[in-house]
């Protein structure tokens, strides 16, 4: 992403100057990676002659550059786990009033302190894609839109995992009360005292224990509801019984 980001070349000289400010000491050979060294001598001479960069007085497209090239300096961004965290480390004094320029920009911030440093934090995704839109990152936000589509892919994929193993679970516990409460009925005799349905659906039961209630009731041509009604009642003459 610091490589794609420094590769921006903006088009207008006031950007340029703007870029190279928000550079800080990286741009007088203080840069940590050479993409953002090379970028700061491409902008050696643009902010020669140049005011200080004044955010309030600022157009949008050079606000852009500036916080561009404040984040090359001084920002990094981090996916672990599934989760994005983009921060700012700046002195201490000038972490309020940076905090208060992405809040202009619809990127709140929150704010601590670290090591005598004040760090301006992202950690919605929302943000982050946000902020690389904004700063031209468009192939880090693709690989960033990607990940985050693949995440949710799996969770869904986990979701209906779990709850098909529930359903399983579930549905084996209630076929075994059931062929248990057949067994009983029948060693007992009172099996062939319940209706026909019932015995039928108890037949059923026995030759297909793995069978849903829905495949039991279009075996049997019968009401889902009825073939449910039939194993319930097995279950209940069988506790009475017991």
């Amino acid at each position: 992403m610091r490589a794609e980001l420094a590769a921006i070349e903006p088009g207008r000289a006031c950007c340029r100057a703007a870029e190279r400010q928000g550079l800080g000491a990286a741009a007088t050979g203080q840069a940590r990676d050479p993409v953002v060294a090379r970028l700061a001598i491409r902008l050696e001479h643009a902010d020669r002659d140049v005011a200080p960069f004044d955010w309030a007085a600022a157009a949008d497209h050079c606000r852009l550059a500036w916080l561009r090239g404040t984040f090359l300096a001084r920002g990094s961004l981090s996916l672990a786990g599934g989760r994005s965290h983009l921060e700012f480390v700046l002195p201490e004094p000038e972490a309020r009033p940076f905090a208060d320029h992405l809040a202009e920009l619809g990127l709140r911030a929150s704010l601590r302190s670290r090591r005598g440093s004040g760090v301006a934090t992202w950690k919605s995704t929302a943000s982050v894609t946000h902020f690389l839109g904004l700063a031209g990152a468009s192939a880090t936000l693709l690989e960033l839109e990607s990940r985050m589509v693949a995440r949710e892919l799996r969770s869904d994929l986990n979701r209906q995992l779990n709850a098909e193993t529930a359903n399983l679970r579930r549905g084996i516990a209630s076929a075994a009360r059931q062929l248990a409460a057949i067994d009983a009925l029948h060693v007992s005799g009172r099996l062939d005292a319940l209706p026909a349905t019932t015995r039928t659906v108890a037949q059923a039961r026995l030759a297909a224990p793995e069978a849903s209630i829905s495949e039991l009731a279009i075996e049997l041509d019968l009401g889902r509801s009825s073939v449910q009604r039939s194993l319930e009642r097995l279950e209940a003459e069988a506790a009475r019984m017991r």
